[in-house]
């Protein structure tokens, strides 16, 4: 993953949900999304004034999914170009957590769609930028493989 030096155009946090099938839970934005419309994401979004990355990560999937999460580990934070300005850069978070919730706990309410996906299912889609940066670095990750092997699906040791 590459690190860009610029203006910090927006800051963001995205989330890794996974389910105890190791399946992980994604979002296919909306036509009008202002980045990576009508293309595959994780749950996330901006993280506001006064708000800290974890906080922001929370919100956003509860606001996008319906799913309250707690146990949030770090997974990456680093940055990658903007793509509405040349000079910019997009500060990233990428959190991780498992979950038990099943594919009809899970609200929309925000994109097309948010489905839980094998990793296979996930990286053959049509990835948003933020995605196709951080995706397949967490499937290959020790993080993916202990809450993709934790028998409920809910946290680390």
């Amino acid at each position: 993953m590459r690190e860009n030096h610029g203006v910090i155009e927006r800051r963001i946090a995205v989330v890794f949900v996974v389910d105890p099938q190791g399946r992980v839970l994604m979002q296919h934005r909306s036509a009008d999304a202002a980045v990576s419309p009508n293309q595959w994401s994780m749950p996330g979004g901006k993280i506001e004034d006064g708000e800290s990355p974890v906080e922001a990560a929370r919100r956003e999937v509860h606001e996008e999914t319906g799913l309250r999460v707690v146990d949030l580990v770090p997974f990456w934070s680093g940055t990658r170009a903007s793509v509405k300005s040349t000079d910019g850069i997009v500060e990233i978070y990428a959190f991780a957590t498992g979950t038990d919730a099943e594919q009809e706990d899970i609200v929309v309410g925000e994109g097309q769609a948010m489905v839980f996906l094998a990793p296979e299912q996930a990286l053959a889609r049509d990835l948003g930028v933020t995605a196709a940066l951080v995706l397949a670095p967490f499937l290959e990750s020790e993080v993916y493989k202990r809450l993709a092997n934790t028998p409920s699906g809910t946290g680390i040791d």
